[in-house]
């Protein structure tokens, strides 16, 4: 983890394609942001006037099937999971995201294609000193059979995920990220959303997963891969789920300094895990990169810095 200054994106880079589960076509267009401001996605296309939302989990308005974000007019951007997490994963603080559409596109299923673009884009450094939200004591949530827990951690931000399926060919799987640029791209980045192919049926007869397809899903049936091409890697599924926890959490407002954990879980447990940290105020404080490099200690200020309002409580059905 480097504790240096903030980063944005030099210029401006797109990417286009379809919602997973609009099927619609949408192009998006990652570009620079002032220092603090984090990630604003920025809905065209509307009637009228152009609408911003802040990437944060007040922002949150649902989670059916995917994490939508909206404001008190209505939802704005779906499945925002990929795009987040490449630019938490790949070290940029503070980013426009432009989109034309009502969905994120899913591109391959994974985060290469925004990590692509942030290459393109390239990053430059900020005159402020990046800050992160440190993590003070474990704050953990259950949910049904499933436990997500984040806790103190010294060394920046650690994932680690266990699932479990009943699905013998996925089966039980772990798989741990100390996060950087370089571990982020080189080992979950290229990691695809997964998911079996009796869910897949039900979800097209409820009129979701309608921009599904072998290109852009792992897919299996109750005895093999569906994918002709085969797995990235032999633990892609576990891998994913690091990828979408990064997503999920970028909704902080600010880098972690913490370890996650989950058992069984998805973007449902993730946001409740969030939610749990922002609200309790003892939890957390806000320090900055040049206080977290001086001492064990840093200085900063419990609970107060980041988060104003509300934390919407927006839980649904979960998918990977």
């Amino acid at each position: 983890m480097k504790f240096s200054r903030q980063t944005t994106l030099r210029a401006q880079a797109s990417v286009a394609g379809v919602g997973v589960h609009s099927g619609l076509p949408v192009t998006l267009t990652l570009g620079p942001a002032p220092v603090d401001a984090g990630f604003i996605f920025v809905r065209t296309g509307l009637e009228g006037s152009d609408r911003e939302v802040q990437a944060t989990a007040d922002q949150v308005i649902a989670t059916d099937f995917a994490t939508v974000l909206g404001d008190r007019n209505g939802p704005l951007v779906s499945t925002a999971e990929h795009v987040l997490a490449a630019l938490r994963g790949m070290g940029v603080d503070n980013a426009t995201i432009e989109i034309d559409g009502p969905e994120v596109p899913i591109m391959d299923g994974s985060a290469a294609a925004f990590i692509a673009a942030i290459d393109q884009a390239g990053i430059v450094t900020q005159p402020a000193q990046r800050r992160f939200i440190q993590v003070l004591k474990p704050i953990s949530v259950k949910i049904g059979d499933s436990f997500g827990e984040i806790r103190p951690y010294a060394n920046g931000f650690r994932a680690e995920v266990e699932i479990d399926f009943t699905n013998p060919v996925i089966g039980q799987q772990n798989y741990g990220l100390d996060l950087s640029p370089e571990r982020f791209r080189r080992e979950v980045g290229r990691a695809r959303t997964f998911g079996l192919m009796s869910d897949v049926a039900r979800l097209w007869s409820a009129g979701y997963a309608l921009g599904a397809s072998f290109d852009n899903t792992v897919v299996f049936d109750d005895e093999r891969l569906l994918n002709t091409e085969g797995l990235r890697y032999a633990d892609e599924c576990a891998r994913h789920k690091v990828l979408d926890v990064i997503g999920d959490l970028a909704l902080a407002g600010l880098p972690l300094l913490g370890a996650y954990r989950s058992v069984r879980g998805g973007h449902k447990l993730n946001h409740a895990v969030l939610t749990a940290l922002l609200a309790d105020r003892t939890a957390w404080r806000v320090v900055e990169g040049e206080a977290v490099r001086r001492t064990t200690r840093p200085v900063g200020e419990v609970g107060r810095g980041i988060v104003g309002g509300r934390i919407a409580a927006a839980y649904g059905p979960d998918v990977s």
